[in-house]
């Protein structure tokens, strides 16, 4: 099975059309075989019945016991063939007539009556020479002038039939083969011809690399059974393409922000390993070392939660949680650090999300970190939240800098900060947004951003009515 599953599709279709060939032309040629067989044997049969009552009537009508036993010649030039038989006989003595160059024995049969009609039903088959079949019939008539009864055997050697039927057979046999090899000449033809756009496209596919990923397969002139084939095997490149870029910018942003925390560990430790330095320049410089490696074990840390977060296997577990008090606590956690920078919080919520606990308070401080750090100095970020219907929504909203459509379609993106933010030392390592969108993915939610002309910045976080209490 594996062997023939790995046939090319053109041997394979050629192979089974070849076999349906042979069977409907050796279906037809035995259908043909018995029809002639039949009409054979029915026209062989109705001759043998008819040969039988014309000799009757002549035996009734016209010749007596003498005058036939005078003219035997009369009689063999009525038989079908040189091996057919032909006897008269009184009932239980020796044929007074006999006509059998084969010598065939004369089966037990039961003579039909005066009077009845010979039909196909009392006729006899018996095997002859050769394996030839020998139809019998046997009659008793009266022979004109009071001569009693006669009892008429006739049998017919269907020789000729055998003949012509074991040709014909040879026939529908040579043709069967030779229409059998036609149709698979024939097809595997087609077939080449046929699959010459699908081998096109093939040398198509074979030219995609991960260098070239913009080649695309012409559905367009594709017939219509390949049509969706090049569809769909074109949204696979462009999601290729899509994810192959995004893992290229992902490993140059990934590559970036490492090497940033990585040079200053290096440029400290040469710095101080250059000279004896006191004890308390050695702590200051361990410091600094320990914050540089704290922020890159929350860059690992964050980047192996995104991973785990892209697994379709990942499952978190959920409970209810009251949205008033959930946004409260983190506008208390952040009250300071938003005094520091003249801004101040705003709390609109109601009603209750089923969420798993931690990742939710994780994207909401994310949110809220994001907009802590870049609203304008003295505006209110206001937090907003509700439960309807379609589910549970949280608004986080602060004023700042209005932002382009470009901008906003990137903020999700892993280490995406912006041009501006690229150019000044910030906390932020890019991945805060991304790790919202990816928390939303694994609630069943949605995580969207919008920004007014006036810079008036809302993220919102839709959780499904399923995460609704």
């Amino acid at each position: 099975m594996i062997r023939w599953q790995s046939r090319s599709l053109t041997a394979r279709t050629t192979t089974l059309f070849a076999f349906v060939a042979c069977l409907i032309v050796f279906g037809l040629g035995a259908f043909l075989y018995m029809s002639a067989r039949n009409a054979l044997e029915t026209s062989t049969d109705y001759a043998l019945v008819g040969r039988v009552e014309h000799f009757r009537t002549l035996l009734n009508d016209m010749y007596n016991i003498e005058q036939l036993e005078a003219r035997p010649a009369l009689f063999e030039t009525m038989l079908g063939s040189e091996h057919d038989v032909f006897m008269f006989r009184r009932p239980g003595q020796a044929p007074f007539i006999r006509i059998n160059p084969d010598h065939l024995a004369v089966p037990d049969m039961t003579p039909v009556p005066i009077g009845s009609p010979v039909t196909r039903a009392a006729l006899y088959s018996t095997p002859g020479p050769n394996g030839v079949q020998v139809r019998w019939a046997m009659a008793r008539a009266t022979a004109s002038g009071n001569g009693g009864v006669v009892e008429i055997v006739a049998a017919h050697v269907m020789t000729q039939e055998a003949s012509l039927l074991k040709d014909y057979y040879h026939r529908v046999f040579l043709t069967s083969v030779i229409a059998a090899l036609a149709t698979a000449l024939l097809a595997y033809l087609a077939l080449t011809h046929g699959l010459r756009p699908l081998h096109a496209m093939a040398g198509k596919a074979a030219e995609i690399t991960p260098k070239n990923l913009t080649t695309r397969l012409r559905d367009a002139d594709a017939p219509v059974e390949l049509r969706q084939l090049a569809g769909a095997f074109n949204a696979m490149l462009d999601r290729l393409a899509d994810g192959y870029e995004r893992l290229s910018q992902f490993s140059a942003d990934l590559a970036h922000e490492i090497r940033t925390p990585i040079g200053v560990l290096i440029g400290q430790t040469q710095v101080t390993l250059a000279q004896p330095r006191s004890i308390d320049e050695y702590q200051s410089v361990l410091e600094s070392n320990l914050e540089e490696l704290e922020r890159l074990a929350r860059i690992v840390e964050n980047i192996l939660f995104l991973a785990q977060a892209d697994h379709d296997g990942f499952a978190i577990e959920t409970a209810p949680l009251v949205i008033e008090d959930e946004l409260g606590n983190i506008a208390e956690y952040f009250e300071g650090l938003a005094e520091e920078r003249g801004l101040s919080f705003e709390i609109e919520a109601s009603g209750r999300v089923k969420a798993n606990a931690m990742l939710w308070r994780r994207a909401i401080n994310n949110l809220v970190v994001n907009a802590v750090r870049y609203a304008n100095s003295g505006t209110t970020l206001r937090l907003l939240g509700h439960q309807d219907e379609q589910g549970a929504t949280v608004t986080v909203e602060n004023l700042g800098a209005p932002l382009g459509a470009e901008q906003l379609n990137r903020l999700f993106d892993r280490f995406y900060r912006g041009d501006t933010a690229r150019s000044v030392f910030t906390e932020s390592n890019g991945l805060g947004l991304a790790i919202v969108r990816a928390i939303m993915t694994l609630h069943g939610g949605s995580a969207d951003v919008s920004c007014t002309e006036q810079g008036c910045i809302r993220f919102t976080l839709r959780f499904p009515s399923a995460a609704a209490v």
